[in-house]
């Protein structure tokens, strides 16, 4: 099925992976996507709670049912779909920061998150999340998240139109999951690397469950890991948040 060609719209919603898995599980067909106005309980990496305010934003689901068992480059190749789709739309600098981030001028504008479900190694679906802070202005995001947060609007100087954003997603997000289900891995690997916010070489910090890993980014391992040169010798990390190191 053509990707976005079924969108299910809401006006309200606690969450839309919530709404796509539960879909996906009485078999709902690859491509369909679950919208809402407003999510009440959506979430980003670690369960955390994503900042979802009413109408201002982009909150997205679709239910994928890849073929290829190994899904560690997914997320990566999401991420390079939504931001080619945000760059070539609107004219702008975009940054992707592993995993999941997508920066505008050091400030995070929106982010991914992909669940998934196995029957033994076979996958049988992976949602994709998807949120974007459209047409906040700073007193809309919490006092918290000012400084961090951006949006399309700020970014633009003008009023961002969703379906805008949502005609030039669906064709990337064809596109990048068709390389991934055809193992171009390189490509996707190297084109993640091109447009992350630290080049090689930056010195970077790791946090990993509230332990700092201080090193030298050196790019990404074949499987999607993060490779960290530190003191004690080359690492790997699957997952972790990044910053650059002060």
């Amino acid at each position: 099925m053509k990707i976005g060609g079924k969108i299910i719209h809401f006006s309200s919603l606690s969450s839309t992976n919530d709404v796509a898995r539960e879909l996906s599980l009485r078999g709902e067909e690859e491509g369909t996507v679950i919208l809402a106005d407003v999510q009440t309980k959506g979430r980003g990496t670690k369960g955390r709670a994503w900042y979802s305010a009413p109408s201002l934003g982009l909150y997205v689901s679709l239910i994928l049912r890849p073929s290829r068992p190994d899904l560690s480059l997914l997320p990566l190749a999401m991420g390079l779909a939504c931001r080619e789709a945000m760059a070539e739309t609107y004219n702008l600098k975009v940054h992707l920061k592993w995993p999941n981030d997508l920066i505008i001028d050091q400030k995070k504008v929106g982010g991914l998150l992909i669940e998934s479900s196995f029957s033994g190694s076979r996958p049988l679906y992976a949602i994709l999340g998807f949120g974007l802070n459209l047409n906040h202005e700073t007193e809309d995001f919490p006092e918290e998240l000012r400084e961090k947060a951006i949006s399309l609007r700020q970014a633009c100087g003008r009023k961002i139109n969703r379906e805008d954003i949502l005609n030039q997603l669906w064709p990337k997000i064809d596109f990048w999951y068709g390389m991934f289900l055809a193992g171009q891995d390189e490509r996707i690997i190297q084109s993640f690397e091109e447009h992350h916010l630290f080049p090689r070489g930056e010195k970077i910090l790791v946090d990993l469950n509230g332990q700092e890993i201080a090193g030298l980014f050196d790019g990404f391992s074949r499987n999607g890991a993060l490779i960290l040169l530190t003191s004690q010798g080359r690492r790997e990390f699957t997952t972790g948040e990044v910053s650059l190191k002060k």
